[in-house]
């Protein structure tokens, strides 16, 4: 399997990079998401590819584990990115504009760049898509938080409706708050939780288990810290 992700000097990206090949952690996988699909996975090794923007980010990226292609998905065109996503198995969207962009990059990266992705993988015939969303997209912004805490949640609501739209097997994950925490491998996950925080580590994990796991397509699920094992989360979510 090969395995493109968009935004792959991120946290959560890097993390699952690691897993998805045989960086620090990827030998954790069977022991995080279960023996069946940790077992499964481990055919995957070395086959992560982490898109960048920023040449400086190779490196790290290397580190763990994963091949590293420069791709700015503000400013590449959808043949550019087809071409790069041609022959994976699956893509994720695990891009965001993060702390400290402002409205503007909220809908460039957080919304647009995802369409750009989903435009690609449709036309290469890459049909297994998993978003990293957001708990609280969905619905309309809560009132009383900032201009750009809102354009986020609209850029991600907006993202998910386009995905939704479409005729792959699209995987929509929706993290409560996101901690540098040690990963537990116990969570909560369905198509509602209440609101909570979880580790990036788990995060990274359970997208692991979502691609070995066809059967989550076409479902939106959020996801928080729980009392569940990872593969039973994701096998009942």
């Amino acid at each position: 399997m090969r395995i493109i992700i968009a935004g792959g000097h991120g946290k959560i990206a890097l993390k699952l990079a690691a897993r998805l090949t045989s960086g620090p952690v990827g030998d954790t996988a069977e022991a995080t998401v279960g023996s069946a699909v940790g077992s499964a996975l481990r055919s995957t090794v070395g086959s992560a590819v982490g898109l960048v923007r920023n040449p400086a980010h190779v490196a790290d990226v290397a580190a763990a584990g994963a091949e590293a292609v420069v791709c700015d998905l503000e400013s590449a065109g959808v043949e550019e990115v087809a071409r790069i996503v041609e022959g994976a198995d699956a893509v994720v969207f695990a891009a965001g504009a993060g702390p400290g962009s402002g409205v503007a990059r909220k809908d460039t990266v957080d919304r647009a760049a995802s369409v750009l992705l989903a435009d690609a993988a449709e036309r290469a015939g890459v049909r297994r898509f998993v978003q990293i969303s957001s708990m609280g997209a969905g619905r309309p912004p809560v009132p009383g938080r900032d201009a750009v805490w809102a354009a986020y949640i609209t850029a991600k609501t907006e993202a998910e409706d386009d995905l939704r739209a479409r005729d792959l097997d699209w995987t929509i994950l929706r993290p409560g708050r996101l901690t540098d925490e040690p990963g537990t491998g116990l969570v909560r996950l369905a198509a509602e939780v209440p609101p909570g925080s979880v580790p990036r580590d788990d995060v990274a994990a359970v997208i692991v288990a979502l691609l070995g796991d066809p059967g989550t397509a076409g479902r939106t699920l959020e996801l928080v810290s729980g009392d569940t094992p990872i593969a039973d989360a994701v096998a009942t979510g």
